[in-house]
C-alpha cells in the first residue's frame, strides 16, 4: 500500500509518521519542514506516543509516482490550489480530506469522483520544524465515502490506519461527522484564538454565552442543510460540549491561535464563515458567527503586518 500525504503540516506529518509503520508513505510539506525531517527524522510526542520516525518526504510529489490513496491535510484555504497543482494524480486516485471545516470535499470532488471524507478531532501542536506534540483527543477519527456511504476502499483505509495505531472508525454518514466537528471548531477555535487562551478557559460564563449563540446559529443552519446530528437540539449539544469535549481538550491551544502567531491566514472562512454563508443561502441570521469571523480576520490583518493587539 502506498499513500501520499499532501499539504503535510502538524496533522499531516503526524498521520504520515504513524502510517509509515504500516505502509509506504510520502509526505509533501513545506521545504523547511521537509529538510528538517530528512536531516533528523520526525519526532512525535504526547498521547500518540513518543517516537522518532523516518519516512519519505519532500516539498513536491515525486515524478511519475502512483499511490493507492492521497490524504490531503492542508489548511482549507489551500485545498483548491493543491488540487489544481496535482490534478493529474488526484483524478484517478482515492482522495481523502482530513481537514477542518465545510467545503473541502466539494472542492476535491471537482477533480475526482473518488472522494473520502475524513474527520479527526485531535490536537496537534508544533514544537519545532520536525517535532509535533499531540496534546488532546476528543474521539476517534472518522472516515466515510463522501457525500455518504461506506465501501471497500474506505474499509481498507480504516483498517490500515487502525493497524498504524490511529484511533479510527468508519461511517456511512460522513457529512454528519464533518458538521459535528465543525460545530465544535466554530465554538472553540476562533474564541481561543481571539482571546489567546487554551480551550478550558472558555467554560467561563462570559465566553460560554458567546459559545451558546455560535452553536445555536450553527444548529439552525445544520438543520436547514438537512444534516442529522447525534444531538437533537443545540442545548443537548452544548451540554455534550461542556461535559465531554471541552474537558477532553481543555489544555489545547487553538490552531487559529498557532496560525495567527505565525502571521498566516486561518481557516475561518471554512468554519464560522461557512456557517454565515450557508445561513445566508437559507435566510437564517448568523450575527454572532459573522462577528467572530470578522474579529479573526482583524487579527489576521494585524498578524500579517507583524503587529500585536
Amino acid at each position: 500500500m502506498k499513500i501520499l500525504v499532501l499539504g503535510a503540516g502538524a496533522v499531516g506529518l503526524s498521520v504520515a509518521a504513524k502510517l509509515s509503520t504500516a505502509c509506504e508513505v510520502h509526505a509533501v510539506s513545506r521545504k523547511k519542514n521537509a529538510d528538517s525531517v530528512r536531516a533528523a527524522g520526525f519526532s512525535l510526542s504526547g498521547i500518540w506516543g513518543t517516537e522518532t520516525f523516518r519516512f519519505s518526504i519532500s516539498d513536491c510529489v515525486p515524478r511519475d509516482a502512483r499511490y493507492d490513496y492521497i490524504i490531503i491535510t492542508a489548511k482549507s484555504q489551500d485545498t483548491e490550489s493543491l488540487c489544481r497543482e496535482y490534478a493529474a494524480i488526484i483524478r484517478d486516485t482515492e482522495t481523502v480530506s482530513l481537514q477542518n471545516g465545510i467545503g473541502n470535499e466539494e472542492i476535491i470532488a471537482r477533480y475526482t469522483d473518488r472522494v473520502i471524507g475524513g474527520m479527526i478531532i485531535t490536537g496537534f501542536e508544533w514544537r519545532a520544524d520536525n517535532k509535533v506534540h499531540v496534546s488532546v483527543e476528543a474521539g476517534p477519527a472518522k472516515l466515510g465515502r463522501f457525500p455518504e456511504g461506506f465501501d471497500e476502499p474506505v474499509r481498507r483505509l480504516v483498517s490500515l490506519m487502525a493497524q498504524a495505531g490511529i484511533r479510527v472508525e468508519g461511517t456511512s454518514e460522513i457529512r454528519s461527522e464533518l458538521w459535528g466537528k465543525t460545530l465544535y471548531n466554530c465554538a472553540l477555535n476562533p474564541l481561543g484564538a481571539v482571546m489567546g487562551v487554551p480551550y478550558g478557559e472558555l467554560a467561563r460564563p462570559a465566553a460560554w454565552r458567546i459559545i451558546t449563540r455560535i452553536v445555536s446559529e450553527g444548529f439552525a443552519v445544520i438543520h436547514a442543510e438537512g444534516i442529522r446530528l447525534p444531538w437533537a437540539t443545540a442545548d443537548e449539544y452544548l451540554q455534550y460540549l461542556h461535559d465531554v469535549q471541552l474537558p477532553a481538550t481543555a489544555q489545547h491551544h487553538s490552531s487559529m491561535l498557532q496560525d495567527l502567531s505565525r502571521g498566516r491566514r486561518t481557516e475561518i472562512d471554512f468554519l464560522n464563515g461557512a456557517v454565515v454563508a450557508k445561513g445566508a443561502a437559507h435566510g437564517i441570521p448568523t450575527p454572532v458567527n459573522a462577528c467572530i469571523s470578522d474579529l479573526v480576520k482583524f487579527r489576521e490583518a494585524l498578524a500579517s503586518k507583524g503587529a500585536h493587539p
